[in-house]
């Protein structure tokens, strides 16, 4: 399968611009990890330990995370639910090596399915403004989280891993690209 990216808007308004940079983000991750088994999916740069199969589970957890936890106050889905995050506060990272790139890549569409579905419902209830149920902790300033400001995080957080990804595939087949 070949990822269709397609580039954001150039003059729209912002909920489709934010949504095209966060649809090309994420094509963009998944267009870095195309065409890779298993243990490619599991290689490390040095000095980094981030490996691509990694940053697919992290990016699932963090859609799940802001999307179902922080935006909608729900309990964490599966696989989250069940881990013991004081045991390992990086699963998401270290237990990849243990999952098929065909698992990996399920896991994260599926997270983005669901956050898709929780986006759309909150923009056509409160639009941008609306705020999420889970509350900044105080010790960080306390409130609540807008819609607007839950989609820009993420989009930095492709946009940053996006960065890494880059340098990873290139270290293991050469491959380079936007």
């Amino acid at each position: 399968m070949t990822t269709d990216r397609i580039d954001p808007p150039l003059a729209a308004d912002e909920v489709p611009t934010l949504l095209g940079f966060l649809n090309f983000h994420r094509d963009t991750l998944r267009t870095k990890t195309e065409g890779l088994d298993a243990e490619q999916l599991a290689t490390r740069l040095a000095p980094s330990t981030m490996t691509l199969g990694g940053m697919l589970k992290h990016l699932a957890l963090v859609e799940d995370y802001w999307f179902t936890s922080v935006l909608q106050g729900r309990p964490a889905s599966e696989p989250w639910d069940a881990v013991d995050w004081d045991a390992d506060e990086d699963w998401d990272w270290n237990s990849a090596a243990e999952d098929t790139p065909e698992q990996l890549r399920d896991l994260l569409d599926t997270a983005i399915e669901r956050s898709d579905r929780v986006m759309a419902d909150a923009l056509t209830d409160g639009g941008l403004e609306t705020l999420s149920v889970k509350e900044r902790p105080v010790r960080h300033g306390g409130g609540r989280f807008s819609l607007r400001w839950i989609l820009v995080h993420l989009i930095e957080e492709y946009a940053r891993h996006n960065g890494h990804a880059d340098l990873i595939r290139e270290s293991i087949d050469g491959v380079t690209g936007e």
